[in-house]
């Protein structure tokens, strides 16, 4: 008995000394204290990001309400006068009993806080409300009502708004998450995140030059909570690592059309390995190029290229021999990872020879293979989870080329930090889930299909299955129909051409298919609607952003837009001579690239911002419409004309055909229209009348039409318009030095 009482007593001792440690850390009572000990201890909560936010008054702290752990945290942290407005189904969901007798609480739904004068006068008196809001990142409509509720009140009553977010929570043994989307941890790390508090007026105010809803600004502030949290400081080869150790290292994250199935822990294994042999090769920082397709050991050289420290090149094998050497020169690259089989296969003896003329020299990736030995396995085994070299998050972390369907393509660098930052970026507006399974047919030398189609899903938990080329349109549709992928990611060019070969069932397990690259058409978002009951979501990015700006979602999404700004981009827009509604855009952000491997690449200094080139225009909810680049809008007697507008003029007319609309020297004009198209019965007359019935002037109809078998594209499905350009001028006998 004795001994007992003195363990009691040795406890409640402990307790007390946590608590009063806690109570001046945290600047909470005592009591409040008391209930925070048990959970700072076995959570190791971090929460000095809300000790300056308790004296507010006047405030709103918008939870996002992910497990039963955030209203016991938030019970023991937010000011005792806090009243706790849940929803009903919260209300009923989180009740720990030793939480009740410090609760100050109203379980309400929407329509109440709708009329809820009681709250605005609350605010107004210098109150303060704690809402829960549901976790996800795309909330349904009965759930977004909640969102315009409190913003209603905030308005009313000039609260301040201050989102708060604890990471880790959803991972707990007490995450309302359902098992399969969030693995389920003992007692994961918590680290509450709080932003500054803002009013909505604020907000609405800081969006500009972007319009913005009440609504919807406070539901952009909630999900930068979700972005903030996110780790970012870290490698990619950090990246993955930690996703290992959450979702476990014996989960299948990785398949291929070589038969691959790969784990973390295969992967990490893997990546080691070929760490040690790529540090032998170069300095720190060295770009080695990777000239290999869309397949498992892609990704593990990918991966450790940047634990070995170095700088992974991505080269185009479909840019052709001339472009493929340019950008080895471009990049100083003298070493490039490859594989015969490959090469043999995908015929690339020309661009093998191009690369060697250049001066690189080729690794191969069967050679490499063949030369690691079982202790050389063995240990890269028990050392998977140590990078082989150090790296900054700062530094770059992949060289990769713009498309050139204009120009001369160019070399982008993007850091580790840029390429996490997007993803962070899109997961805080699109909903992803280990419960996915994610189709990538985009070639990972292109931006999209590296960080949305490879980066993405390895650092989230998400397997990912990688076909080697998006040409194979009969065999996606079966490979679709075979291994019944959750998303998919395309261009509006592939996925008309899926559509068209497809079987009504093989997209069947389709949740989520998203676009970008181009334009989405109409009619390509009708027939995946209607054939296969799927949203295509469309969005909008750039190489040199690594790559997504602004994206469309469940919740937040209209047709003809590339959607909404991602959280963290800044935009300026700046006036283009002959537009009015629009203008160019300039972009700022955490994912905006660290430069260009050339110098000479560089544009004139914008003071950090990043001129895009593009028109764009927002609507008055924040929707972005790209009206084109500024290369790609001709000057016709003064006035300015859309190419892409001439191109989707020519596509309603003929909608089973190809279309690129160029702009070509004109003495007497200044410029006129070339229209190259494979539809046989196109002519001027009918593009003539569908101008005038879209109300368009006249100088928007083509002045030629040349007629062509196919309209020339990348290996990233957009059109090659540098290719269309000179098919144009030789067809009207031009001379493109003149040009």
């Amino acid at each position: 008995m004795i001994l007992a009482g003195t363990i009691v007593a040795g406890i409640a001792a402990l307790w007390l000394a946590c608590a009063t440690v806690l109570k001046s850390r945290h600047g909470i009572s005592l009591r409040q204290a008391f209930f925070l000990a048990p959970l700072s201890l076995a959570y190791r909560v971090d929460a000095a990001a809300l000790r300056d936010k308790r004296n507010e008054k006047s405030v709103i702290y918008a939870v996002s309400h992910q497990s039963r752990l955030e209203p016991a945290l938030m019970l023991s942290l937010l000011p005792e006068d806090t009243l706790h407005i849940l929803d009903e189904y919260s209300a009923k969901a989180i009740w720990l009993e030793p939480w009740r007798e410090l609760a100050r609480t109203i379980a309400f739904n929407a329509t109440h806080l709708f009329v809820s004068r009681r709250l605005v006068r609350h605010l107004r008196g210098g109150g303060k409300l704690a809402v829960y809001f549901p976790p996800e990142v795309e909330p349904d409509q009965r759930t977004f009502r909640l969102y315009r509720a409190v913003a209603r009140i905030a308005l009313k009553a000039d609260a301040k708004i201050v989102p708060i977010f604890v990471s880790g929570s959803r991972n707990s043994v007490l995450s309302l998450a359902a098992r399969e989307d969030a693995p389920r941890h003992l007692f994961p790390r918590l680290a509450v995140h709080a932003l500054e508090p803002r009013t909505i007026t604020e907000l609405m105010e800081r969006a500009a030059p972007v319009p913005i809803t009440a609504s919807n600004a406070l539901f952009d502030r909630v999900m930068q909570t979700r972005y903030e949290a996110a780790e970012r400081s870290r490698t990619l080869f950090d990246a993955l690592r930690s996703a290992g150790r959450l979702h476990g290292g014996t989960r299948i994250v990785l398949e291929d059309t070589l038969g691959a199935s790969m784990s973390y822990r295969t992967m990490l294994t893997g990546v080691r390995a070929l760490a040690k042999r790529f540090a032998r090769i170069g300095g720190d920082g060295d770009a080695i190029g990777l000239l290999l397709p869309n397949a498992a050991p892609t990704a593990i050289a990918f991966f450790a290229l940047g634990s070995a420290g170095r700088v992974a090149a991505m080269l185009n094998y479909t840019a052709g021999p001339a472009n493929l050497a340019a950008a080895i020169r471009t990049g100083r690259i003298g070493t490039i990872v490859s594989s015969r089989g490959f090469v043999e296969k995908a015929q690339l003896s020309d661009e093998i020879a191009a690369v060697e003329a250049a001066g690189a020299t080729i690794l191969w990736l069967e050679d490499i293979r063949a030369e690691i030995g079982g202790m050389e396995k063995a240990l890269a085994y028990l050392q998977r989870r140590r990078a082989v070299g150090r790296r900054d998050p700062d530094q770059a972390a992949v060289m990769l080329f713009t498309s050139g369907s204009e120009a001369t393509p160019k070399g982008v660098l993007l850091s580790h930090g840029n390429l996490l930052a997007n993803v962070a970026q899109i997961e805080a507006r699109v909903e992803f889930s280990p419960a996915d399974k994610l189709l990538n047919v985009l070639p990972v030398f292109h931006s999209f299909g590296l960080t949305g189609g490879m980066i993405l899903p390895l650092v989230s938990g998400v397997p990912l299955y990688l076909y080697p080329s998006p040409l194979h349109y009969k065999a996606i549709c079966e490979t679709a129909a075979r291994i019944r992928p959750t998303v998919l990611l395309g261009t509006d060019t592939f996925l008309a051409a899926y559509a068209r070969v497809a079987k009504d069932d093989d997209f069947a397990s389709l949740r989520l298919v998203v676009a970008g690259a181009e334009p989405v058409r109409g009619e390509t978002r009708r027939v995946w609607r209607e054939r296969f009951g799927t949203e295509i979501l469309e969005g909008f990015g750039m190489t040199e952003a690594a790559p997504v700006i602004a994206l469309n979602s469940a919740t937040h999404s209209r047709d003809a837009t590339v959607g909404r700004l991602l959280p963290a981009m800044r935009v300026r827009i700046e006036s283009v001579e002959g537009i009015e509604d629009g203008g160019r855009l300039l972009v700022a952000g955490p994912n905006v690239m660290i430069g260009y491997a050339d110098p000479a690449d560089a544009p004139d200094a914008t003071e950090g911002w990043h001129d895009t080139g593009d028109i764009v225009r927002f609507d008055r909810e924040g929707f972005m419409t790209v009206r084109g680049r500024v290369k790609r809008f001709a000057k016709i007697a003064g006035e300015m004309v859309s190419l892409g507008a001439v191109e989707m003029l020519a596509h309603d007319l003929w909608p089973d055909a190809k279309h690129a609309a160029i702009a070509v020297p004109d003495d007497r004009k200044g410029e006129r229209i070339v229209l190259l198209t494979t539809a046989g019965e196109a002519d001027r007359n009918a593009l003539r009348q569908a101008v005038r019935k879209a109300g368009a002037a006249e100088v928007v109809t083509p002045s030629d039409i040349v007629k062509v078998e196919e309209i020339p594209v990348l290996g990233t499905g957009k059109t090659d318009y540098a290719r269309a350009r000179q098919i144009a001028l030789d067809s009207l006998g031009l001379d493109e030095a003149a040009a």
